[in-house]
């Protein structure tokens, strides 16, 4: 592998990576859906799917793929190839909250209306700003934990 390759991967693993782990935490800080009436968390949550149910999800695959190719070129690298691996891997734990905790709960949301909520709808918006959180915390461990396999790879 040439070196522009790599370092081309690692810019756009380090891209994909923040920007995910960044739509999270402009979530996370910027709406405090537990707050919101029930006409309002419906309205915000269902724009935010419309807008982020596709796009982040690929964009989480496409840097978990390029994060697994770093650690394929950094087997001779020991240090560099942990912080891969750990980071792949907590990509993949965001990628699990996200599609079997946050996604079910998506799909439920998208078919409710202000006017007509389930008697539940707090209990699930709740659990989703959990779950929410969970996933965001892995997102940034891998955030952290690529920058770092990028600095030990420079230093290398």
């Amino acid at each position: 592998m040439t070196n522009a390759f790599l370092t081309s991967s690692q810019i756009l693993a380090l891209l994909l990576v923040g920007l995910v782990a960044g739509s999270m935490f402009g979530i996370w800080r910027g709406y405090d859906v537990t707050s919101y009436s029930a006409q309002t968390f419906v309205e915000v949550h269902q724009g935010a799917v419309r807008g982020l149910n596709l796009l982040l999800p690929a964009m989480a695959a496409a840097s978990l793929a390029i994060v697994l190719v770093l650690a394929a070129v950094s087997r001779q690298r020991p240090a560099v190839l942990s912080l891969c691996v750990a980071a792949a891997l907590a990509i993949a734990v965001g990628g699990i909250i996200t599609r079997f905790l946050n996604q079910p709960i998506n799909d439920q949301v998208m078919g409710w209306s202000a006017a007509a909520m389930p008697d539940n709808w707090g209990v699930l918006r709740d659990s989703w700003w959990n779950w929410h959180i969970a996933r965001l915390a892995a997102m940034l461990m891998a955030e952290l934990l690529l920058i770092l396999a990028v600095f030990a790879d420079r230093g290398a």
